[in-house]
């Protein structure tokens, strides 16, 4: 935003200066506002309008809305912010963010907004000064007023990922307030505003707890319900940055056992059916890390089970993305994770352990590689039974089971150990001791840990349960 050369600066500073301006004089100016040359930013720094401003602001109450209209068109253009800070003006304009006048309101928080937009030391002074609960107030008592909810949500989103405004925060209750703003957002630019403000808040503990007391949960899956099956743009940028605050607010059981609870999963799963085509894989990506974190908690997996969320994620498992196929597929290890029921429906599918035994022969991904080698262990560690113990070994799962227990990763190698520990002490004769001991190598391997002194203990821990176990089946030779 720029200024007209025409305007006598010098002269309007004089006469603010000799408090003649007036309501109607200041007004003008804001009338006269137009776009123009780059000069006149020189001219109105010169001039004196600055303090000028801030005097009456101070001491003129009948002309201070529209001085404070008139700073708020000025701190439009980035250079005249510099001359507005050395007026001290930003601490003259937010005692007036306690005003009953809308319009004062209004054109003091879009004047402070912009003079500090992109200032972190200004906007860390504003929180000093105790901004935020003003802030909070006039979302709180003109929540009906979209000109305000709108430069408030701006000014919050510019505070929002500083450390000192997310503690001042989490003492007020802007949580309730800005869930009451996201239920009732109906356009694609509030939603994007709230969105960014409630990510950044999500990042602290206290916040985020108020935020799912505050039920936003709910919020996020009715606009998960409504958008599921609409293919615009905007809409697709929408239930992404739903799917990713959802993921942000998983914290803790209890946080997770409520997204369950308002029926978060299913409409999750529903948009991946809906996506798992697409190449667009950022609403897959957030969709399917929520999934994940969602099926942690012990109550969740015997309810996410109970509601047939396994066979849907199995067949989502069509999906040749490999991306998709490694967040699937620890999803499900999750689900199995404690759950000898879970792990033997997972396992006793030949279809699954089929495709498990492919991905863990894929050597161009080896994320794809690595979790299929983790569900194929999980499966036979809770489980451990009989009938899952031989649909493994006919997949030929049990050779890269073996693999796995050299792996970098002493958790792998853990997992790995314990499950073969588990499938050697369950009695199956010959052919099975033969694969574990001929045709793995499985000995060799657990040689190679035991001599190894980079082998952690507990890597070799399991390497002589392993090798007790064997020992123990009788048909060790």
């Amino acid at each position: 935003m720029s200024f007209p050369i025409y305007l006598d600066w010098d002269r309007l500073s004089t006469l603010l200066n000799q408090n003649l301006g007036s309501s109607k004089s200041i007004a003008s100016i804001v009338n006269t506002l137009t776009v123009t040359e780059q000069r006149t930013f020189s001219l109105i720094k010169e001039s004196g309008i600055f303090l000028s401003l801030a005097k009456i602001l101070k001491s003129n109450p009948r002309c201070a809305v529209k001085a404070a209209q008139v700073l708020s068109e000025i701190a439009k253009n980035d250079e005249m912010k510099k001359p507005c800070i050395e007026a001290d003006l930003v601490l003259t304009l937010i005692p007036f963010l306690e005003s009953t006048d809308q319009d004062m309101l209004l054109h003091a928080g879009r004047a402070i907004g912009r003079i500090c937009y992109d200032n972190r030391d200004l906007q860390e002074e504003l929180v000093k000064v105790g901004v935020i609960p003003s802030l909070v107030r006039i979302l709180t008592d003109h929540a009906e007023s979209e000109p305000l909810v709108h430069v408030d949500l701006l000014a919050l989103c510019n505070l929002a990922d500083l450390d000192t405004a997310k503690e001042a925060l989490s003492k007020t209750k802007v949580a309730e307030q800005l869930v009451k703003q996201l239920r009732r957002a109906e356009n694609h630019e509030r939603l994007e505003i709230i969105f960014e403000v409630l990510q950044a808040l999500a990042e602290n503990d206290a916040l985020k707890v108020q935020l799912v007391e505050a039920g936003v949960q709910e919020v996020l899956s009715d606009i998960l319900l409504r958008l599921q099956g609409s293919s615009q743009a905007e809409d697709t940028c929408v239930v992404k940055a739903t799917s990713d605050l959802i993921v942000s607010l998983l914290l803790g059981d209890g946080n997770c056992v409520r997204m369950v609870q308002v029926g978060v999963i299913h409409q999750l799963l529903d948009l991946l059916e809906k996506h798992v085509e697409s190449e667009d894989i950022s609403v897959q990506h957030a969709a399917l890390s929520a999934l994940r974190n969602l099926a942690i908690p012990v109550v969740n997996k015997v309810q996410m089970l109970e509601e047939g969320v396994a066979e849907r994620i199995q067949a989502l498992l069509r999906s040749e993305m490999p991306p998709m196929q490694f967040k699937l597929l620890g999803t499900l290890r999750m689900l199995a994770d404690g759950q000898a029921d879970a792990a033997e429906i997972l396992g006793q599918d030949p279809m699954l352990l089929n495709r498990l035994v492919q991905w863990c022969d894929v050597s161009d991904d080896t994320d794809v590689c690595g979790e299929a080698n983790r569900l194929l262990a999980s499966i036979l560690r809770h489980n451990r039974s009989q009938e899952v113990v031989k649909a493994v070994q006919e997949a030929q799962g049990v050779k890269h089971l073996v693999s796995m227990t050299m792996s970098e990763h002493a958790a792998m190698q853990n997992e790995a150990l314990n499950a073969l520990a588990i499938a050697s002490a369950i009695d199956l004769g010959i052919i099975l001791l033969k694969v574990l001991i001929c045709e793995s190598q499985l000995v060799q391997s657990l040689h190679k840990l035991l001599q190894d002194g980079n082998t952690s203990a507990e890597v070799k821990y399991n390497s002589l349960s392993l090798l007790c176990s064997l020992l123990n089946s009788g048909n060790f030779i």
